[in-house]
Parts: C-alpha cells; structure tokens; sequence
C-alpha cells in the first residue's frame, strides 16, 4: 500500500507543485485511510470498494469529527483514487458518486476597526521587540497576509518605493498586493533599526526574525497576536487569521470590489471570498438597527 501513497505524493509534489503544508495534509488523510484498511484485513488499496469508503466516513463521524473533517478526508480520497485510475493502478474509482456530507459555512470571527486599532497599537515602539511587533501586526491587518506568508516574506519580496509586496500562497499562486503607506513606513524602520541587531547570518533573508536570529514561526506570531490582544482589552478569541479576516470584511464595507479582494486575499475560487458578503451584511443590520430611529 505504501508505494502507492509514495507515488501519490511524489504527483503533488512534482506534477501539481503543492505547498509543503498541503502534501503533508494530503499524507496524513491517505495514511489514516491506509491504516482504517488494514485494521479491515484490506490487503490491497486496489482491492477497497464503495462499502468499505462508507464505513471508513461513517468510522469518522462515531469517531465525533466534524463535518468539515470528514469532507476534507473524503476530498483526499477523491484526488488519491482519481491518481490511481489515471495511472492505471485500479480500474474503478471506489469514492466516486459517494455525496460529501453537507455543511454549514462558518461566518468568520472579526474585530471591529477600532478593535484593530487597539490592536495594531498594542506594543511599544520604543523596544526593539515592540518596534518588530508592531511591524507584523501592521503589515498583516494591511494586506491581508496567511500567517505562513508573513513569516516567510522575504526581504526582496517588499517593493518599498511602490508600496507593494510580492507573496506565493496556496497552490503557488504568486500575487502582489498593495500595502498601506503607514505600514511600509514601519516595516522599513523595523529592517533599518532592529532586524540588524538580530540577524545572525548573512544569508537569512526573511523579512522578521526572532532574537535568536531565526525567521519566525506560525506558532511565534500566533502567541505575538495573543499577548496584545489580552493587553488591548479584547475579549474575543484572537488569532492570526482573525486580522485577515478582518481585512477582507474591512475593505468590502468600505466599498472594494469582491474580485479585488479574492486577488489580494489569494483565493482561487471567488466562492470562497463571498463568505465575506455575509459578514458584510450582519454589520449592515448592526448599523440599521443602531442607527434607524424606528428599528
């Protein structure tokens, strides 16, 4: 079984040039199926059929994943059995006609403007650790960054006269997006000021560096957002995405075209930049409701 999940994973790799976080995701899903196999005395991947994929779905839904968890899986199990047909390696396609289970779109969590404000103004600029801070938290509540993209932006990815800066998201999609003057402002007196004194090497180009002179990790930023959060007073749950999030939702109240904001964001499908729409829409009626003298 496992040279066939070795070959799968080489066709993500190589042919659809997958990010790293993809294919592993890819790999956890198939190995757990693989497993869910063998535990069935499964000799043979080839030898699974369409009773078999529904009791692994429903093993996963007794197991309490959610909904979400078990499309992502069954998805996984599409593009490997549709790898295997196309090579050959089995005849038919045991995950085909099988209906993903159906749910719902989670409207996603976001902070008010002056909640970003309070955010983004959080730490002290007169540290050298407060001066970095407020650059990422800037930057990414500005442009609208993954979290894996800021940590990994690069020192000539930042376009510092145009104001623009150059990111690869998902799927390798490259895509440049415009930055608030502001937030270049600090980002350039974050570089000139603090990132030399961390810098150990000088081949490390990423743009943020810890003082122990390594680029930062998902996990690092992650806790950066939570400590000011709790220092600016916000109660809500605060992550990273939380700020893009909020950028979306920020700019499509403000008036921006829904396209402009699936290019700046990276989405390959505009289905899934419309989710902001409903957020939109809930702030409409919070306004209505507020301000109409009859609501």
């Amino acid at each position: 079984m496992d040279e066939h999940l070795d070959l799968f994973i080489e066709n993500l790799v190589v042919e659809r040039g997958l990010s790293d976080n993809t294919v592993a995701a890819y790999k956890l899903d198939v190995t757990q199926w693989l497993e869910f196999l063998k535990q069935r005395d499964c000799a043979r991947v080839t030898d699974a059929d369409r009773d078999i994929v529904w009791a692994y779905l429903e093993h996963l839904r007794k197991e309490g994943l959610a909904r979400t968890s078990v499309a992502r899986k069954q998805s996984a199990l599409r593009q490997f059995y549709k790898f295997l047909l196309r090579e050959k390696f089995v005849s038919e396609d045991p995950t085909a006609n099988i209906e993903s289970p159906k749910h719902e779109r989670r409207i996603p969590h976001t902070l008010t403007r002056e909640e970003c404000r309070t955010l983004i103004e959080a730490p002290d600029g007169t540290t050298r650790d407060g001066l970095r801070d407020a650059a990422m938290l800037r930057l990414m509540y500005a442009t609208g960054l993954r979290v894996s993209e800021l940590v990994n932006l690069r020192l000539q990815d930042i376009h510092w006269e145009s104001g623009v800066i150059r990111t690869v998201g998902k799927g390798s999609r490259e895509r440049v997006i415009p930055v608030a003057e502001s937030a270049i402002r600090l980002a350039r007196r974050y570089v000139n000021e603090v990132r030399p004194h961390h810098v150990k090497s000088a081949t490390e180009d990423a743009v943020f560096i810890s003082r122990r002179g390594r680029r930062f990790s998902r996990v690092g930023f992650w806790m950066i957002v939570k400590r000011y959060a709790k220092l600016a007073g916000i109660e809500k749950r605060v992550t990273p995405h939380t700020l893009r999030h909020s950028f979306a939702t920020h700019l499509l109240e403000g008036g921006a075209d829904l396209r402009a904001i699936q290019e700046m964001l990276g989405h390959a499908n505009l289905g899934t930049t419309e989710i902001y729409t409903h957020v939109s829409r809930a702030h409409l009626r919070r306004v209505y409701e507020e301000k109409h003298p009859r609501a």
